[in-house]
């Protein structure tokens, strides 16, 4: 008695969803199978449980499923375990789990090679074959899946370029704006050209545009700066010991991320070109990047176009930027200053001597440098600044001294000098052999003496060794 009730009250649900008219243009009319299963899934209370405590209700909106592109399609198209007749019991160890088994009744339609064609569905099916499943309905939705686009795009890029070929923009609470127009030639000219939207923008996808809210286009930028950690860990780390970041935790928020220097749509290979990192540094530094253009290495860079000469990131480095008011950084400027001008295949292109990293590290200056550099490593003792080649030479402002007259280099040399030794006097830099090795050239007399010492030395050794050979020789004899 009861299931004829039954029968006649799906007949009747029945027809009178065929007598209804649909408002829309074109109705949808529901196959007798979605509508027998509609009777009971149509209504909220039917909820499933699993192993873990997790539960989900298995309500099926009408209308939303009426607009989906599914609609044609019938309920044991996907769940085909059920039917009118059979309605199993499964059981689940969590909703996870379960959405991942429905997922798989999408293959039975949407094959591995067609799925595979869009940029966005080639990595997740690579992530899932590595052991990280991603189920259809965590982007596309269950029931209600909607269709992606009238339009028939071949990429993610040109389907979200749909948009953002427009003059769009996104307006932050303090009243700024950015634009979110998108030059595709940026695209194409970028080191991560062949990386989709959604590689670096997750979140957004064909069906989920979310809309977020910041503060300020800084806040903003500093937030889709962190996506770059995703792929480069390894540089993120090392931003991590940088000042830059010191600056930003601190609350600067100025401090530069790194959209700053790499851009965001159009990233080039800043090592490629070393002008390019100068004027990335310039935004910040601007007092810096003019002396350093009026330099003898900037000349070089800017008007030679010569790629040999040290740009900011070979002394500062690129991501860990250390403060260079450190001491430790300071210690480290004639290892910096070698790292050129002891390369003898470089300095030979220009004439230039490789003997001035040896004649500082050789003179009192350069071996001072390495017992105090010791004693405050090994023996934790107060450290002292010794002269190293940014107080000779200068930093940013570093000027050649081939066309400038020798008094002008020795009056600048002894202000240099009296930085440390107040009473040096005018004669004081003659003491100091420059970088320059001794020769009959430039300093004859010492040439002679240390010519004199190589050879009386080792004679003088000699005699002492064969006076004690005779002496134990004649010992012996006379015993």
């Amino acid at each position: 008695m009861g299931g004829m009730v039954k029968n006649i009250f799906v007949l009747a649900f029945i027809v009178s969803a065929l007598l209804i008219p649909d408002a829309e243009a074109n109705p949808v009319f529901l196959s007798n199978e979605v509508q027998g299963c509609l009777e009971c899934h149509s209504r909220h209370g039917i909820i499933k449980k699993f192993e873990n405590k997790e539960s989900l209700e298995a309500y099926v909106e009408v209308d939303k499923f009426k607009s989906s592109v599914h609609n044609f399609l019938k309920c044991s198209d996907c769940h085909t375990d059920f039917s009118a007749e059979d309605h199993p019991e499964r059981r689940f160890a969590s909703r996870e789990q379960y959405k991942i088994r429905m997922a798989l009744s999408c293959r039975k339609c949407h094959k591995f090679d067609q799925i595979n064609i869009i940029p966005i569905h080639a990595r997740l099916m690579s992530e899932e074959e590595s052991g990280s499943p991603h189920p259809c309905t965590n982007c596309h939705g269950s029931h209600a899946i909607a269709r992606v686009s009238r339009n028939i795009y071949k990429n993610e890029e040109q389907y979200c370029l749909n948009c953002h070929s427009h003059n769009l923009t996104m307006e932050f609470r303090n009243g700024e704006a950015t634009p979110l127009k998108i030059d595709i030639s940026s695209l194409h000219t970028s080191v991560h050209k062949k990386i989709g939207c959604s590689d670096c923008h997750f979140g957004f996808s064909h069906s989920s545009h979310p809309h977020r809210n910041f503060r300020s286009k800084r806040d903003f930028s500093i937030a889709s700066s962190e996506t770059c950690r995703r792929c480069h860990f390894d540089k993120y780390t090392k931003t991590m010991d940088s000042i830059h970041y010191v600056m930003l935790g601190q609350g600067n928020l100025n401090a530069p991320v790194c959209t700053d220097c790499h851009g965001s749509h159009k990233i080039l290979h800043l090592g490629k070109v070393s002008t390019l990192i100068a004027t990335r540094c310039q935004k910040c530094h601007a007092g810096v990047y003019e002396s350093y253009v009026k330099s003898v290495h900037g000349k070089a860079l800017f008007d030679e176009h010569n790629q040999d000469v040290p740009v900011c990131i070979d002394c500062h480095r690129a991501h860990n930027i250390k403060s260079p008011l450190t001491l430790d950084y300071r210690e480290q400027i004639p290892e910096m200053c070698s790292n050129c001008h002891a390369r003898t295949a470089t300095m030979n292109k220009y004439g230039l001597s490789t003997d001035v990293v040896k004649s500082y590290l050789s003179n009192f200056h350069g071996v001072t440098l390495g017992f105090y550099r010791k004693q405050r490593e090994e023996l934790n003792k107060p450290a002292k600044q010794i002269a190293v080649c940014t107080d000779c030479h200068g930093t940013h402002t570093i000027v050649s001294t081939r066309n400038t007259a020798p008094e002008i280099v020795k009056s600048n040399l002894v202000k240099r000098c009296r930085q440390c030794h107040e009473d040096a006097t005018e004669n004081f830099p003659d003491a100091w052999m420059s970088h320059y090795q001794p020769s009959l050239a430039t300093a004859p007399l010492i040439f002679t003496i240390n010519l004199a010492y190589r050879i009386f030395i080792p004679v003088m050794v000699l005699g002492i060794l064969l006076q004690i050979v005779l002496h134990i020789w004649r010992y012996t004899a006379n015993k």
